[in-house]
């Protein structure tokens, strides 16, 4: 069952210029900083994969550097999510990137000396994939302090097309330098181009948040709230799936590009960086065109549209020969690339209150980068019993697949919902304080239903329940009263008072109407809530 099931409340906000986030000088500071880190981070990225078929060809340790980058995000974009969500972000992104910066000196330093290996090529891209699984959820969660709420949406798509820019820039950028300058220049730049972003956190001081209502969440606590939270979220659920079958087939051109360029069209590291470049050139394009595509074709169509073209641009990559079909092949690449992404990272942003973005986003992006660092070894491996040509076409052929198969997975059945918190829950009715690791507290909600309502109001509190899963509660039940027909007892759990607490934080104006839905039914005034909580037997 998907979300599109559950009732929608319209959210209309006024469009903003795309150039409004530009108005705010932290926002402009910091996304200069960012773009001029990322083209580093590019160049890097570019001159690793070309390293590596210096120092291995075999196509499965070529692809291995596309694990190594992309394994990071997997294996830590939850805990950064959840340090996004509890402590000063300002602080983790200054660390992260004065670490990033180290280590890309580190290795620079490795490769200027000639002792760069396959082993600690690997090791070096992994820890700096690493830091910036550290960073990915906090940039995301502080753009709503660089601007006002009126300009997030054009903030969020001009922090989409500095990215973009950088993408194209940077791989073109150091296929040149390494062409001009040699392998290590692209590595030194990398950990110049941090400085900037280093620079730009620590003179940017944010307005101070508001008092807290309620103690900031525990790493372990907060962790599980952000699995709960994703496991009973059908429309969360439904991104993941769609990107998980994207992105596994997708990773084979990513991953075997460098051998694309090298030994099929005998080209050196300026071709390779080109042809990276092409690709971010595509995004950037497509960007652009996105908002008239989308509305020309709806979000369903124009990904099963990118998932065709993303296949369409593998077979020309696994026949090129020639520069111009490997870089037309790019083209196409970068245009479906960013349709299917920004589609799916669009779908996964609505789908979230602001209470767990971090989290949920993290939870989103360790589905793709899992899925793009199993595709990466899968391909190479393919590559190396068949060739990189077969492994291109098969990895076509399967991106096909998901299209019939995964359309009941909606994308976008979240948009349009309110997610803002409704606080419109009153306080509980406590006869004297409560400590808050008291616990585990007993919720109990008493209705009186019209007999023959019974299985319509079983429908509407069922998908009720969800929502109560997702903010914290466990246990949950319905009970019928055997001996007066009509009295509805429904019961769920926290792990604490505390915990118990949180959930009047984060029910939003969305579960108001679920839960209207459910009060409908109920035939005398309000239901009588009831809060029991376990006996503290030191007392």
């Amino acid at each position: 069952m998907n979300s599109t099931e559950e009732p929608k409340l319209t959210v209309v906000e006024q469009a903003a210029s795309p150039w409004s986030p530009f108005h705010s000088k932290a926002f402009t500071v910091l996304w200069t900083a960012t773009v001029a880190s990322n083209i580093g981070s590019w160049m890097y990225s570019a001159a690793s994969g070309w390293l590596m078929t210096s120092l291995n060809p075999d196509p499965l340790i070529v692809s291995m550097v596309q694990v190594a980058t992309a394994l990071p995000m997997f294996l830590f974009a939850l805990p950064a999510g959840v340090l996004a969500d509890i402590i000063d972000r300002r602080k983790l992104l200054i660390a992260a990137e004065i670490l990033a910066t180290a280590v890309s000196a580190v290795f620079a330093a490795i490769v200027s000396l000639h002792l760069a290996t396959p082993g600690n090529l690997l090791l070096f891209v992994f820890l700096i994939g690493a830091a910036t699984a550290l960073t990915g959820p906090a940039w995301q969660a502080i753009v709503p302090q660089l601007v006002p709420r009126r300009d997030l949406q054009s903030a969020v798509a001009a922090n989409s097309a500095g990215f973009n820019v950088s993408r194209a820039v940077g791989p073109a950028l150091g296929g040149v330098i390494i062409a001009a300058l040699g392998i290590a220049a692209p590595f030194w730049l990398n950990a110049l181009s941090n400085l900037g972003i280093i620079g730009a956190l620590l003179w940017w001081h944010p307005a101070q948040a508001g008092a807290r209502s309620l103690p900031a969440e525990r790493f372990g606590g907060a962790l599980r709230a952000g699995f709960r939270y994703a496991a009973n979220n059908s429309a969360l659920r439904a991104t993941m799936i769609r990107g998980a079958a994207f992105f596994l087939f997708a990773s084979a051109y990513w991953a075997l590009l460098p051998l694309i360029a090298r030994d099929r069209i005998a080209g050196g590291p300026d071709l390779y960086g080109f042809l990276l470049g092409t690709i971010g050139a595509g995004a950037v394009g497509g960007a652009f065109a996105l908002p008239w595509l989308k509305a020309k074709l709806g979000s369903e169509r124009l990904v099963a549209i990118g998932c065709v073209g993303t296949a369409v641009s593998m077979v020309l990559f696994g026949m090129a020969r020639d520069p111009v079909t490997a870089l037309s092949a790019s083209v196409i690449a970068g245009v479906c690339w960013i349709a299917v992404l920004a589609t799916l990272n669009v779908s996964a942003q609505v789908a979230l209150p602001e209470w767990v973005r971090g989290r949920g986003l993290s939870i989103y992006a360790m589905i793709m980068f899992g899925s793009l660092s199993l595709g990466s070894a899968l391909w190479g491996q393919v590559a190396g019993m068949a060739g990189s040509a077969a492994a291109l076409i098969i990895a076509a052929a399967g991106l096909l697949l998901p299209i019939p198969l995964l359309r009941r997975w909606k994308l976008l059945a979240a948009a349009g919902i309110d997610l803002t918190p409704s606080m419109h829950w009153p306080e509980p009715l406590i006869t004297g304080e409560l400590e808050h690791d008291r616990g585990p507290v007993l919720v109990t909600v008493e209705y009186r239903i019209d007999p023959k309502d019974r299985e319509a109001f079983h429908t509407a509190l069922e998908i009720l329940a969800r929502e109560r899963r997702r903010d914290g509660a466990y246990a949950w039940g319905i009970f019928e009263d055997a001996a007066v027909a009509g009295r509805m007892i429904e019961t769920f759990m926290f792990d604490s008072w505390l915990e118990h607490l949180r959930q009047h934080e984060r029910v939003t104006n969305a579960d108001r109407l679920l839960q209207d839905a459910v009060h409908r039914f109920h035939c005398e005034g309000e239901p009588i809530v009831t809060h029991l909580i376990a006996p503290d037997r030191d007392r």
